[in-house]
């Protein structure tokens, strides 16, 4: 007698033990189950069946954490995912190029501002004919020698200094299209990554949709086999059962699909294996819509590009009319500018000195080339000045219809949560009227088709939520 009770203890500890609990992220009252025919068998985090646990002592590591020692594929949170993306994005790497750029041309017009020094080395050989100069007048001998040191700056130029605070405007506005790249590659890494999410989820709903039906059918089957059921609700079980299966292959096929299209944005070879942390919680908080405006005003780079843009087509007017004004240039030489090659020349002469030049430049008619490229300018600063007014009300219009959408989407979180409460009990009520014989297999079906639906409802209505968000962040800040 003991032992009977012995062994029927060890049969109830060991069948509680081998089952599953369901994920953190999935909603109660639904365990996750295996996917048809494969008993056994988990889905991936990346649409492949992965060995499932053969028993309760089997370490199960989590989803989206590369297992220790292990060799496991690479692991992405969307932190992580989006910083990875920068690297193989084209457009990023082009607004990159383009702030550097930008940067050095900042440093040409600041050098400019101050003198240079150079080197001047040549050598002037002129034909002879019986005089000191040769042939040539201008020349003062047969063979001239110029060792010289040359230092130039233009003391007094309008347009030079136009030119180089343009270029610290030039410089803010590259840097901003850099940050609006980055937030336009990381709208296209957020719909992705929680498409990958939401079909994953989807996956593990279409999984436990099989298990259902597979439980419906067995109990039909038995329904039948003690004279309580009809064989039409062991064929409607069948047909529930295999639409079933057809869900969940359309969902591994979805899966593989987002998992590439991700894929292609984080990684040079799209066959490389890769896990995605699931994030989708439903209490994340909605910042109010003031803090949203006074922080998208601060923040945003499409602002910041449309002003810098803005000055710096104003520093191409001062720029343009700076050729209106004189400019004065100042030269100093220092060397050797002589008929020997030497410190001193014939009768001990010195032959090393220096002479300072100064130019002043008076400009007095161009045919309005002048007046032309003043009027060029003057047009684009009005062009800037209407691009920074569109801007302003383009982040206007974001603000508003982002953040209704994300209200909208919250908003729902509650109600589709209480769907799927709802169509859960539903199912278990009525697979239990129907073993007491007072309901039909339609009306089980239909019970298990709106737990499906709601299931994925509620999913698709944490990546909407979480998709919202994301979009409100990138007129903020990065998410």
């Amino acid at each position: 007698m003991r032992f009977a009770i012995a062994v029927c203890v060890a049969a109830v500890s060991l069948v509680f033990g081998q089952q599953q609990q369901p994920p953190p992220n999935q909603p109660p009252g639904a365990a996750a189950n295996p996917p048809p025919g494969a008993a056994g068998q988990t889905p991936g985090a990346a649409g492949q069946t992965q060995p499932g646990p053969t028993g309760p002592s089997q370490n199960i590591v989590p989803s989206g954490v590369e297992a220790p020692g292990q060799g496991g594929p690479l692991s992405f949170t969307l932190s992580s995912a989006l910083t990875q993306a920068q690297s193989l994005n084209q457009q990023y790497v082009s607004a990159l190029t383009a702030a550097g750029v930008a940067r050095e041309a900042r440093i040409q017009a600041k050098a400019a501002l101050f003198p240079t020094l150079n080197a001047f080395n040549q050598y002037i050989y002129t034909q002879g004919n019986g005089t000191p100069s040769g042939v040539f007048v201008a020349n003062d001998g047969v063979h001239i020698y110029n060792e010289q040191a040359t230092v130039h700056a233009e003391l007094f130029s309008i347009t030079r200094r136009a030119d180089y605070r343009g270029a610290l405007a030039a410089e803010a506005a590259a840097r901003a299209r850099q940050e609006i790249a980055v937030r336009g590659l990381i709208a296209t890494v957020v719909q992705s990554y929680y498409g990958l999410l939401t079909s994953q989820r989807h996956l593990t709903n279409a999984a436990r949709s099989v298990d259902e039906a597979r439980r419906f059918l067995d109990i039909t089957q038995k329904q039948e086999a003690g004279g309580e059921a009809a064989h039409a609700d062991v064929v409607k079980a069948q047909l529930q059962l295999q639409q079933r299966e057809r869900d969940y292959r359309d969902a591994e096929t979805n899966v593989e699909k987002a998992r590439i299209a991700l894929g292609v944005i984080l990684l040079p070879d799209i066959t490389q294996r890769y896990q995605i942390e699931d994030d989708l919680k439903p209490d994340i908080p909605l910042p109010s819509l003031e803090e949203v405006r006074a922080k998208a005003m601060a923040n945003n780079p499409d602002i910041r590009a449309a002003q810098a843009g803005l000055q710096q087509a104003g520093f191409g007017v001062q720029s343009a009319r700076g050729a209106y004004y004189p400019s004065l240039v100042l030269d100093y030489f220092y060397g050797i500018d002589a008929n020997v090659f030497g410190i001193h020349g014939p009768g001990d002469r010195q032959n090393l000195g220096s002479v300072v030049q100064g130019t002043v430049n008076f400009p007095v008619w161009n045919w309005g080339a002048t007046r032309s490229k003043v009027r060029q300018a003057e047009l684009q600063q009005r062009q800037a000045q209407f691009d920074l007014t569109f801007a302003q009300r383009q982040l206007q219009v974001n603000i508003q219809s982002f953040y209704v959408e994300a209200q909208a989407a919250r908003a729902q979180l509650g109600s589709l949560r209480s769907s799927l409460d709802l169509s859960t009990e539903s199912l278990r009520l009525t697979v239990l009227r129907y073993q007491a014989g007072e309901a039909t297999a339609l009306e089980v079906a239909d019970a298990q088709t709106t737990l499906a639906q709601a299931r994925n409802a509620y999913d698709d209505g944490l990546a909407r939520y979480r998709v919202a968000l994301a979009e409100l962040e990138t007129l903020t800040g990065r998410p």
